[in-house]
């Protein structure tokens, strides 16, 4: 009888699921993740204008013209990332640990000697950098005194309602006996969790994957004065979350509903995958021996993503059922979404150095991103407007400082960085600002070398258990530190 009352409420014959994205999908690729080779590391990235370094040219392309000859490295990294939640007061932490593969690559350099041209040197690169790794664990828990997860239930219902558009989610609801029809109002629905607030709530998110970056680099320089750099960047990004949302109370029964929910567990695993493509364009002026500018842009990325979605609902009722019956589980198929585009915003980097008679260095970067300008589309239709407009409205142009030093002692290095990164959101409460420190050392062996860096970024930011329906986030405080081990070789 339920599932003909579905049909009749529907007046549709296909399932379908709407596809939810947030502002948060759009920052897990616009915001950048500051990776790359030991030493890059620990100077806090500040290379704009330095160069001689793989990781650099991704700032600014012409930086791979001050190597003196044939040159490449590779570096391991350990990951390591702690949250720790405070959900109405309630506060959890979780740690994870993790070690990759983050950057190889080489260059070649060819000097010319002859007189014949101005233009007196070339180098070529190619460079992989794992620009963000996506393995972290989040677990938070408390008593929510207002919302229940069965109000986005609600919500995804009475949407289907009153649109005749059909959602899976809407059958997973109404068979697990979370909604039922409202006793007056027509095409309207009803929780059938008891109110009365004090739900316990806890939700655990385990996710993989990775943002890679190829990098192909040319540049040529002037006179040993101006030096030039074009960058042509494919990405490729792997992504899996798990998450695991549990409701449990005991209120009241619901004189209007019968049964009544006690237990809900909603579970979600969302994959996205995909591919795009952005370029670099980058100088650096040499004003004197010890003093250089750099400036660089870095394009959009424009991607084209895939998501797969596979959801399970359980619910336990603890009044008024049948023995073996108290239990009712729904699990979905796995959805595949269509095709969408993601257009992440560009970047502008302004760079000063100075060298310290060949003994030390430091260095300043300032970079500008506006990301109002991220943009979601799709194939055929444009079904994110109004999170375009979200994003246009909330989100703002911000700035990142990046500044570093390093100081050598006969075949010792000692390097130092620090790095602050502004929210992008305009109410920075939803995200908040970065700040970063770094240290680093190394020693060079003449033919290779080996360096060493550990860096530490910490930023706030809300976390939502669920789309709509509770608008009560979590707190997070998200930390992580970094030991990056690059090994270094002239041939």
């Amino acid at each position: 009888m339920k599932k003909l009352f579905l049909v009749i409420i529907l007046n549709v014959s296909f399932l379908s699921i709407a596809q939810e994205m947030t502002t948060s999908d759009a920052l897990r690729y616009a915001v950048d993740n500051m990776n790359g080779t030991a030493r890059f590391r620990g100077m806090g990235g500040a290379f704009g204008a330095v160069g001689g370094d793989l990781s650099a040219i991704g700032i600014n392309p012409a930086g791979s013209l001050f190597f003196s000859n044939n040159f490449a490295s590779a570096s391991i990294s350990n990951y390591n990332t702690n949250n720790n939640a405070n959900y109405f007061g309630t506060k959890n932490k979780e740690n994870y640990s993790t070690l990759d593969l983050n950057q190889i690559g080489a260059v070649l350099v060819f000097n010319d000697n002859s007189g014949s041209s101005d233009w007196n040197k070339i180098s070529i690169a190619l460079n992989y950098d794992n620009t963000n790794n996506f393995d972290n664990r989040l677990f938070t828990a408390g008593i929510n005194p207002y919302n229940s997860i069965s109000q986005y239930f609600v919500n995804q219902a009475n949407f289907v309602a009153n649109t005749q558009f059909n959602d899976y989610q809407y059958e997973m609801a109404y068979e697990t006996y979370i909604i039922n029809p409202h006793p007056t109002t027509p095409n309207q629905f009803v929780s059938n969790v008891s109110p009365g607030g004090n739900y316990y709530q806890d939700f655990y998110s385990t996710s993989n994957g990775y943002n890679g970056k190829i990098t192909a680099n040319v540049a040529s320089s002037y006179k040993n004065k101006l030096f030039l750099g074009l960058n042509l960047n494919a990405h490729f990004t792997d992504y899996v979350v798990t998450t695991s949302l549990y409701e449990n109370n005991n209120n009241p029964l619901n004189p209007n509903t019968q049964p009544t929910i006690s237990n809900i567990v909603f579970d979600n695993q969302l994959s996205t995958y995909g591919s795009g493509f952005s370029f670099n364009l980058g100088a650096i002026y040499k004003v004197t021996n010890s003093f250089r500018l750099g400036a660089s842009y870095e394009s959009p990325t424009w991607y084209n993503l895939n998501d797969e979605l596979v959801q399970d609902l359980y619910t336990y009722d603890n009044v008024n059922v049948p023995s073996g019956d108290e239990s009712r589980y729904f699990g979905s198929p796995i959805f595949i979404f269509p095709t969408y585009r993601l257009r992440t915003p560009s970047k502008i980097t302004g760079s000063a150095t100075y060298i310290f008679n060949k003994k030390g260095l430091i260095s300043i970067d300032l970079a500008t991103k506006d990301y109002s300008n991220i943009q979601f589309k799709n194939t055929n239709q444009n079904d994110f407007r109004d999170l375009n407009s979200q994003m246009s409205s909330e989100m703002k142009n911000a700035y990142e400082i990046r500044i570093g030093g390093e100081y050598k002692i006969k075949q010792w290095s000692i390097r130092g960085g620090y790095r602050f990164e502004e929210s992008p959101y305009v109410v920075d409460t939803a995200m908040g600002d970065l700040t970063g420190y770094s240290a680093g050392l190394g020693y060079n062996f003449g033919e290779n070398r080996l360096d060493l860096s550990y860096s530490n970024t910490h930023r706030n930011y809300n976390q939502s258990l669920i789309s709509s329906g509770m608008t009560d986030p979590t707190r997070i405080r998200n930390v992580q530190d970094n030991i990056t081990l690059t090994y270094s070789i002239n041939f």
